[in-house]
């Protein structure tokens, strides 16, 4: 049995999605309802965070969980870190996947010094989760320039992980200083691709052109008008180059 609880909406060929981080699978609310509409949604709470805040996993690890929780070939899609963790299982699994949908993808550091600060910084943002608390940790965490264009929502913040133990054992585990460089290896990935980044989020959009180039069968698009959480911001036009994508 999977230490992850796939929740399952909707009906039609099935769509598993993958929240980002301080996120949960109730989370992006709007876009998840659009994508039932045509199709049945799987999510579940990836590793520290929500009803799996105590199941502690690094990226490979939560790659094989969610293989797992998936139980056969689907669609797989995921946000931020929630692409990370799918880029991963279509590396490990790529018999679990079919399509592959990323939002916000990264395939991480490539240089090891650079890497290796980052993970640092990851841990000492880590240690100040649990200092500071949860609460704390979110208002700030919203309130970088990264989430600037989008509006405050009390729905998508109810939503969100609240264990602060959790949210730093996911940072240390998974954050992206701890991630392999992934350039030289997504040319391995066979799976029709679309990678999908906010017009605002020029380094995401840059990685999301990098990666559609580097996988068999890759697509690139810009969301107009979005940020890196381009779901929250334009959940309807996200969700309508998903559809389109994997009709």
């Amino acid at each position: 049995m999977s230490l992850l609880k796939v929740e399952r909406e909707g009906n039609g060929p099935v769509l598993a999605w993958l929240h980002g981080f301080t996120q949960t699978s109730r989370s992006a609310a709007q876009f998840r309802s659009i994508l039932t509409e045509t199709r049945e949604l799987w999510t579940l709470d990836l590793p520290g965070h929500g009803a799996a805040a105590t199941v502690w996993a690094s990226l490979d690890e939560c790659a094989d969980l969610v293989a797992e929780a998936m139980g056969g070939p689907c669609d797989l899609g995921g946000y931020s870190f929630g692409a990370r963790v799918a880029l991963h299982v279509a590396l490990r699994h790529p018999e679990s996947v079919s399509r592959l949908v990323l939002l916000g993808a990264t395939r991480g550091i490539e240089n090891p010094s650079q890497r290796e600060d980052r993970r640092r910084r990851d841990d000492a943002l880590a240690d100040h989760i649990e200092d500071v608390g949860a609460e704390v940790f979110l208002r700030e965490w919203l309130a970088q320039p990264l989430f600037a264009d989008l509006a405050q929502d009390p729905t998508e913040l109810a939503s969100r992980s609240r264990d602060p133990r959790g949210l730093a054992e996911s940072l240390r585990r998974c954050g992206t200083g701890t991630q392999a460089w992934l350039g030289d290896r997504i040319g391995s990935i066979t799976a029709p691709t679309l990678a999908l980044a906010g017009e605002l989020d020029l380094k995401f959009a840059s990685e999301a052109r990098a990666i559609a180039a580097g996988v068999v069968t890759g697509t690139a698009v810009t969301v107009e008008r979005a940020g890196h959480a381009a779901h929250l911001a334009q959940p309807e036009l996200v969700a309508r180059y998903v559809n389109g994508f994997l009709a």
